[in-house]
């Protein structure tokens, strides 16, 4: 049985476009395969930046709602957002079931390790893989944190100098589009699957706040994500279609991405 748990959050993204990601977490909801989906009634509203962290009470605030909405859910769960900050509960909920053998592939053109002091715009989607490794900030970091031979970043092409400092820091495995198949070599135990679909080559898939150029094109990623073993949970995030019309070439990307992680 899978379950799909729509988390339709903005406030984590800093873009002048972040709102449109309410309406893609709907969208993209509606087109994953699933027995049932549960929508968690997160905040609409912008919130104070504190911490560092743009929007930090409504953030901390939706966490909370979607631990909640979690705890009723026994089936595998694909999250669908929203921002990427969406997929800190589910996460962890995975790695208290799985402990130390979980491995989170995390699929994004963006390494996500940005940290409050390094990041001025203070939008937490870009701190989310930093947060995970318990480095965070306080209300937004899960209690047991990732350790970081647990973590497995792929499609990855457009960090800064910070955070490639902190990649090397800390020894997280990356593959950018080049040599993204080698990251089935890295898969060990029960996967989470992360998917930021900016990970995509933006004149293939251009519905996204932060597109970057030389991404992934959608078969190529189909077929990787139809190659992972044992995927027990996983995440679609930053959809952010521009108006009410429906791109169909996009939809079907997501419809067949989406079985393709719960197949």
């Amino acid at each position: 049985m899978t379950t799909v748990l729509c988390v339709p959050q903005w406030q984590g993204s800093a873009s002048g476009s972040a709102p449109r990601l309410t309406a893609g977490a709907h969208r993209a909801a509606a087109l994953v395969p699933a027995d049932t989906v549960v929508t968690v009634p997160v905040l609409e509203t912008g919130g104070d930046k504190a911490a560092g962290v743009r929007a930090y009470d409504v953030l901390v605030e939706n966490q909370r709602r979607t631990r909640e909405a979690l705890a009723g859910i026994d089936d595998r769960v694909i999250t669908v957002g929203g921002d990427c900050a969406v997929d800190i509960p589910p996460i962890a909920a995975a790695h208290a079931r799985y402990g130390d053998a979980l491995t989170v592939l995390w699929i994004d053109a963006h390494p996500d390790v940005y940290s409050p002091q390094t990041l001025p715009s203070g939008a937490f989607h870009g701190m989310v893989v930093r947060a995970l490794l318990g480095d965070g900030p306080t209300g937004l970091t899960p209690e047991q944190p990732l350790r970081p031979h647990q973590v497995v970043i792929a499609g990855e092409r457009a960090g800064d100098v910070s955070e490639h400092e902190y990649l090397a820091k800390t020894g997280l495995r990356r593959y950018g589009v080049d040599d993204l198949k080698r990251v089935l070599d890295d898969l060990r135990g029960p996967v989470y699957v992360h998917v930021d679909l900016d990970v995509l080559e933006p004149t293939a898939f251009g519905s996204t706040c932060y597109p970057e150029p030389n991404g992934v094109r959608p078969q190529r990623l189909i077929d990787l994500v139809s190659q992972v073993d044992d995927i027990i949970g996983a995440a679609i995030t930053e959809h952010a279609p521009p108006g009410d019309d429906v791109d169909p070439a996009e939809a079907e990307v997501i419809r067949r991405l989406s079985t393709a992680l719960t197949r």
